[in-house]
């Protein structure tokens, strides 16, 4: 078959794109829509506040496992059946969540639900990427980044008014009819890849190596926080078998004839800085969209869906971006769209950085239009570098490599970021006491004037002198909590800057362009 022939053209090819970019923007969407309906989930299911969190868990744990091996599964059983089971089994287990009366029976389907789409995420970029030849490859990256980009952003404010005008059953449910229609078309559209060949034999030890290691992993990234991270013995062990397991995996792959993940592909120099590149942005991304949401509505008193809203704009801004970018930047080198990209972003957490408690949305309406046209540059280039040069079955596991890494990244960095948020609270805390004292003229002339305003409310004079103190402690609170969201920001746009050396030693070619 020639290389011309193995591209789909016209109609067929877009509605091929669309249907793959949808799929995986679908269950982008469900890894965070659930997120803001916890609440109301736990209300009516009877689960704790620290059970109910296995909700969003078990989906993270069912992601991060499949995918990896979803070339292997694709080339296996073939792309078409494997990605269309994994919209179907999607779509049934999100009819089975919504249906759900019981918190395990729930947390079982949303494993399952991860599970398929880990599936629809990777496979739906490699059939995005290889419906391109090289000399467009840009486009499909394009296409394939607005989705992965927008998505995630829709979720929580999608989710909460689902909530609010329905209920939270129906963030599951939405999922059905849309599921259905892409079953249909990705049945009828996608194809196998050409070159793809069935292992002989499932390497079932790689994939138990797999799945331990990288469950596990999720496990402690997400649990960590409420177990107070290696203080807990549950943690620790979680940890070492997920060290283990990793280890056992790769002399596993790179042994065995016919492994379950192609290791091999690391020897590609770009797909390994691509995969560097992609964790430490996954890292420090999410880490920035974890802390914003936090500091709005924690230090500014703003609502979620106020949050949500916020967040919308700065998309559609990176949309617009990438789009423009792909036209006007033709010529110039992804290396250099990246550090640019990258630069514009840590220019845009500079003054995030300086946030005063009586901020208002004006504060942070540019620094975060600033900060999505940065992320337009850096975005597609990062998928276009690592996996640019690569097609047909290296390319679905490739693609399931970076895709890893990416998620892994975000795991990370939303755990660093709250273990160093909790950290530095104590240690802001810590010296902003230091400057309260009964003794200091300031403190006392601040607590006689509370507390007259409480005797002038009608309390007590040591009732007043008591609420005097706690208001005074709450402001200590508020400003401590701000600073360090503030000490967050600045600490990423530093993390920032060492992505740019790494991003120096990438070779480009014409394809990647």
């Amino acid at each position: 078959m020639t290389a011309e022939t193995q591209y789909p053209t016209g109609t067929a090819k877009w509605i091929l794109v669309l249907t793959c970019v949808a799929c995986a923007v679908m269950e982008l969407i469900d890894s965070t829509i659930v997120n803001v309906s916890l609440r109301e989930i736990s209300g009516n299911i009877g689960a704790s506040v620290t059970e109910i969190g296995w909700v969003s868990t078990a989906y993270g744990i069912g992601n991060v496992i499949v995918i990896p091996l979803s070339g292997m599964l694709a080339n296996l059983i073939g792309r078409r059946l494997y990605f269309t089971s994994s919209v179907v089994v999607f779509t049934l287990t999100s009819l089975l969540c919504g249906l759900s009366s019981n918190l395990w029976i729930l947390v079982l389907w949303r494993f399952i639900q991860g599970v398929a789409g880990g599936g629809l995420l990777s496979t739906a970029m490699s059939i995005v990427l290889g419906a391109f030849p090289p000399e467009q490859a840009k486009t499909g990256f394009l296409t394939f980044a607005l989705g992965i980009m927008i998505g995630p952003i829709f979720g929580p404010v999608l989710g909460g008014y689902i909530t609010d005008t329905l209920s939270w059953h129906w963030i599951f449910f939405v999922n059905v009819p849309l599921g259905m229609i892409g079953a249909l078309l990705s049945w009828k559209y996608i194809t196998d890849l050409p070159d793809a060949v069935r292992p002989p034999k499932i390497d079932w030890a790689g994939i138990a190596f797999i799945a331990m290691a990288l469950g596990s992993l999720q496990y402690v990234l997400e649990e960590g926080s409420i177990h107070d991270w290696f203080d807990s013995a549950e943690i620790r062990i979680f940890f070492a078998i997920s060290i283990c397991s990793f280890i056992a995996f790769v002399w596993r792959e790179l042994t065995t004839d016919h492994p379950a993940v192609e290791l091999r592909l690391y020897s590609n120099f770009n797909l390994v800085l691509g995969n560097v590149i992609g964790m430490m942005y996954g890292i420090m991304a999410n880490g920035t969209l974890f802390i914003f949401p936090l500091l709005a509505q924690v230090s500014l008193g703003w609502t979620a869906t106020q949050t949500g809203a916020f967040l919308i704009s700065g998309g559609i801004v990176g949309a617009v971006g990438m789009i423009a970018g792909k036209k006007l930047l033709v010529n110039v080198s992804p290396k250099i769209q990246m550090i640019a990209g990258l630069i514009i972003v840590i220019i845009s957490l500079l003054p995030m950085a300086l946030i005063s408690p009586d901020a208002s949305k004006d504060d942070f309406f540019w620094p975060f239009i600033i900060r999505n046209i940065g992320v337009a540059l850096v975005a597609p280039n990062m998928i276009g570098i690592a996996v640019g040069t690569l097609r047909g079955k290296d390319l679905a596991q490739a693609t399931g490599l970076s895709t890893m890494t990416r998620q892994l990244g975000g795991a990370i960095g939303v755990a660093l970021i709250s273990i160093y948020t909790t950290r530095n609270s104590a240690f802001v805390r810590s010296n902003l006491v230091a400057h309260i004292s009964e003794y200091n003229t300031a403190t006392q002339e601040r607590t006689a004037l509370l507390t007259q305003n409480f005797i002038s409310a009608g309390y007590a004079s040591d009732e007043a002198r008591t609420a005097a103190y706690q208001m005074l402690d709450h402001s200590i609170i508020s400003q401590q909590t701000l600073l360090s969201y503030n000490h967050g920001f600045i600490t990423f746009a530093f993390l920032f800057a060492l992505c740019i050396p790494v991003i120096m030693l990438i070779k480009t070619t014409k394809s990647a362009h």
